[in-house]
């Protein structure tokens, strides 16, 4: 009797140390934190990259403005397309700097332009994903100074961007979701000098 009841005392104490050791509880911590420890990290990736970009629109966007108002408004009377010459301008000044900062223009430039009073808006899907971009050059919006009592005409440049975040795609791997904006929206406006 003694034999059969020292095999079974040695099974259960190599059963709770077993059960009470701490050698593997590392490794599943790491498999189980994984998934979140690369969802943060894609995710300061990805919102980096749009803040980025929005920044680098931001100053397409203020550069086209810029240049437009600059330029004479004796060319914005008649209603005939294509735009003006201080609209192209502020195309052309737009698409080259997107073209310099690397980034798509989606062949905007070769986009026919709707008008509305003194908004020209090209729109183009060119090669880019979703909507594509749309770039409205307003050259008489009203602006007021920060004092909030004198009305002044600027030229306001909005560009409408589509992006497409990595980070959707990624959390829809460990099970969740994430819906961030399409487009990337950003306007700029210069006061018009002549």
């Amino acid at each position: 009797m003694m034999s059969a009841a020292k095999p079974r005392a040695g099974l259960l104490k190599l059963l709770k140390r077993a059960w009470t050791g701490d050698n593997a509880s590392q490794i599943v911590e790491f498999a189980l934190s994984l998934p979140v420890l690369v969802l943060f990290v894609v995710g300061i990736f990805d919102f980096s990259s749009a803040i980025s970009l929005k920044q680098r629109l931001t100053n397409a966007a203020r550069e086209g403005a810029r240049v437009a108002a600059s330029d004479p408004a004796n060319d914005l009377g008649g209603t005939a397309l294509p735009a003006p010459t201080s609209v192209a301008d502020a195309l052309f000044v737009v698409d080259n700097y997107l073209v310099s900062e690397k980034i798509n223009g989606c062949g905007v430039v070769g986009a026919t332009p709707t008008q509305n009073k003194l908004t020209w808006t090209y729109t183009s899907v060119g090669s880019c994903p979703g909507s594509g971009i749309t770039l409205a050059i307003n050259r008489g919006c009203k602006s007021t100074t920060s004092g909030g009592t004198v009305n002044l005409i600027a030229t306001c440049v909005s560009i409408t961007y589509p992006y497409r975040w990595q980070y959707s795609s990624f959390a829809g791997l460990v099970g969740g979701t994430f819906a961030g904006p399409a487009n990337l929206t950003t306007t700029a406006a210069a006061f018009n000098e002549n």
